[in-house]
């Protein structure tokens, strides 16, 4: 199946180097050195690009698949460019093919020591593995954790949802040997500014972190809330910080409570 869906996007994509990196049950993303408007001369040395694919659904009516495709392409290169219009951290847009559900941009993964990328998910798994508890619970995973939080707390305060905020959509940036946080995968973001829907993406990071870092989960939930407060109390959200941070924090108990009575009956 994934050999078939290769061929499709190389007949949109031709002579384009395509290594595929994930496959999700509605895209798959390809990593490419080939920028879609510079020769590579133009190019820093190495440097390399993410292509997003939405591959045609055989179990759909074509007019119709064609339409789905098409809105949620759009869709997603809308809230990326509002992103980067914003300034929050997260890949710029380099080119879009709305009718085939291509969408090209810059690639933020740098590599772990260990070889896998950097994501919130694996950075942590790393540190979990290699280093001792005291680095697990350092200053630094502190400080990358309140980052993470104040990004998020950026985000909603722009009224944009996520979506599927797990740690795997965090990617960790390395700049002046300083970890930065920024946003990736936007599939099923959405613009709201009901709190219901804010603490919808903060309970699913929340349960991320409780099951795939359990041992130090507290921790890191603790601090990511700290950095999600901090980003309400910025001066520019000055005038409606406090109060969305409160109905959204009191929505999400809310939620906690409907997710603890799913899993008490199954």
């Amino acid at each position: 199946m994934t050999e078939k869906i290769i061929l499709q996007v190389q007949k949109h994509l031709p002579n384009i180097d395509l290594d595929i990196i994930s496959q999700g049950a509605e895209a798959l993303v390809f990593q490419t050195k080939t920028h879609p408007y510079c020769s590579n001369p133009y190019l820093k040395n190495n440097q390399k690009f993410i292509i997003k694919f939405r591959p045609s659904k055989p179990y759909r009516h074509p007019k119709i698949d064609f339409q789905i495709t098409k809105s949620r392409t759009i869709g997603e290169a809308k809230f990326i460019y509002k992103l980067n219009k914003l300034g929050l951290p997260s890949p710029s847009l380099i080119s879009c093919d709305f009718n085939n559900g291509i969408i090209w941009m810059e690639n933020l993964g740098i590599n772990l020591p260990n070889g896998n990328v950097s994501s919130f998910k694996n950075w942590l798994w790393y540190l979990e593995k290699n280093e001792s508890i005291e680095d697990c619970t350092s200053a630094e995973v502190e400080e990358v954790c309140f980052k993470v939080g104040q990004l998020i707390g950026k985000l909603h305060l722009n009224e944009m949802i996520h979506g599927d905020l797990t740690t795997s959509n965090i990617i960790l940036t390395d700049d002046s040997n300083k970890w930065d946080p920024a946003l990736i995968d936007f599939g099923l973001s959405t613009f709201s500014g009901l709190a219901e829907d804010k603490a919808v993406d903060l309970y699913v990071l929340e349960r991320a972190i409780t099951s795939t870092h359990s041992v130090f989960a507290e921790k890191y939930n603790s601090w990511l809330l700290e950095g999600y407060k901090s980003a309400h109390e910025l001066k520019e959200f000055k005038k409606i910080g406090k109060k969305k941070y409160d109905e959204t924090i009191k929505r999400l108990e809310d939620v906690r409570l409907r997710g603890r009575k799913r899993s008490m009956l199954g």
